[in-house]
């Protein structure tokens, strides 16, 4: 026999434990079934090095309107401003004007702020506009044809870190994201990120949790029936035969995991224009390689992120089989873990990444490191103690990272709207419920992962 709970709430990430605590307080008896062996979704601490490291979401972005931050704060744990303090090396070891590249970088954010009326690439706009910005101001740059290619590549690959995206120029301009205001880089250090889920659950400072909420770690749901009775219960069945009935269904899991099950997972069938949406609405790859090390070796005063802006020669040296190592964009300095360093790709290369052979990675990204780091401080870059990778991709629970706007989204301006709609019964009762990243209108991607899912 089915057991029976006022809400189900499938997939207990940000929004699923948002979803459920929430509830929970309003007096429902809620049931919290998770795929994976722990709570958090594509929030994941794990101790590493000298501390924890963050393989998924690692900084809360804004202070101003931001419930996570509002709620660390409650909690007098402080969300610490890393920034972003750049020093960038080229290929051949050699340091580039910072000023400049900040100055350039500054540019491209900003003119991302002004797009074109009609809907055009990302990429296509801000090389365009970039490109008019240096013959303008800086045309001795146009003696340097190499660097400002190398540093266009550079640019790309940080914007598909921020979107996740393969290239920026599946991205598309006119996009309805709205970032939150203040800082945009606050660390929760060596609290770590998980310590939210842990204040949403009420286990924090070995809390007693909360009345009401059962979770079940290890349920993958197979099959969501929606009631078309206003009589009949909900009904969710998991892959070892557990059943489960309940008045509603509250939906979280990525658009990822819908876009490879949801033809199987929901009975009756999901209406066109939610199948339309999951089909349109992109989800991408953004992956780290954390490597610990003894010691740091590395330059620690006044810098929190290292650039890689390749020399065109140097990049033609490198052979198919390791063109990877070419799309990782640098190396950041985790703060809940000192000897430790973070380095970033995404995309096709990033899924790639994940299949690789660990010896392999370690050494390539060592080989980078010494390259364009080591080399300039005059450093032999040590073997790392340790390694550990983000799979994001190749997890059958997460299928990706987070979703942004692609070249599709001005043909379908309502596809977040279609994917957020709920599922009623024949009295109009909503009944299935869907939550989570990519249902949010203006803070999808890392904004809401970070934050406004807890604003359920």
């Amino acid at each position: 026999m089915a057991q029976f709970y006022d809400t189900i709430v499938v997939g207990l990430g940000a929004a699923g434990v948002t979803a459920a605590t929430t509830l929970v307080k309003a007096g429902r008896r809620v049931l919290g079934l998770e795929a994976q062996d722990r709570v958090g979704g594509r929030v994941n601490t794990v101790p590493f090095g000298n501390g924890l490291v963050e393989l998924g979401a690692e900084w809360i972005h804004g202070d101003q309107k931001n419930c996570v931050y509002d709620l660390a704060t409650k909690f007098n744990i402080p969300a610490v401003t890393q920034g972003l303090r750049l020093k960038t090396f080229r290929s051949n070891g050699e340091e580039v004007d910072k000023a400049l590249v900040a100055e350039l970088l500054q540019f491209s954010l900003h003119i991302v702020d002004h797009p074109p009326n009609q809907p055009e690439p990302l990429g296509t706009f801000i090389t365009e506009k970039l490109l008019e910005y240096i013959k303008t101001t800086k045309p001795e740059l146009l003696d340097d044809q190499d660097f400002i290619t190398e540093f266009l590549a550079f640019n790309n690959l940080l914007t598909n870190n921020y979107e996740a995206s393969n290239d920026w120029t599946d991205v598309t301009t006119i996009s309805r994201y709205e970032e939150l205001d203040g800082e945009q880089l606050l660390s929760w250090h060596g609290h770590g990120y998980n310590t939210f889920f842990n204040i949403m659950l009420n286990t924090y400072n070995n809390g007693p949790g909360l009345p009401n909420l059962d979770l079940r770690l290890g349920a993958e749901v197979t099959r969501i029936i929606t009631p078309q009775h206003p009589r009949e219960r909900a009904i969710v069945t998991c892959r070892d035969g557990a059943s489960y009935e309940a008045d509603n269904v509250i939906v979280t899991v990525s658009i990822g995991v819908l876009k490879a099950h949801h033809s199987t997972l929901f009975s009756p069938p999901l209406p066109k224009d939610k199948q339309i949406a999951i089909d349109k609405i992109s989800i991408g790859v953004m992956d780290k390689i954390i490597l610990s090390f003894d010691t740091p070796w590395w330059p620690t005063q006044g810098v929190s992120f290292f650039g890689f802006i390749w020399r065109g020669e140097d990049k033609k040296k490198v052979g198919e089989e390791h063109y990877w190592t070419t799309r990782i964009f640098g190396a950041s300095r985790p703060m809940g873990s000192r000897n430790c360093l973070t380095m970033w790709t995404s995309g096709d290369v990033a899924k790639q990444v994940e299949t690789l052979p660990e010896d392999v990675v370690r050494t390539k990204c060592v080989g980078l490191l010494q390259r364009f780091i080591g080399d300039n401080i005059k450093v032999t870059v040590p073997q790392p103690s340790a390694i550990i990778r983000s799979t994001w991709y190749t997890n059958p629970f997460t299928r990706g990272s987070y979703s942004y706007d692609n070249l599709l989204t001005p043909q379908y301006p309502d596809a977040r709207a279609w994917l957020g709609a709920p599922l009623t019964d024949s009295a109009g009762a909503p009944r299935v419920l869907f939550a989570g990243e990519a249902t949010n209108l203006n803070h999808f991607s890392t904004e809401d992962v970070l934050t406004l899912t807890l604003c359920f």
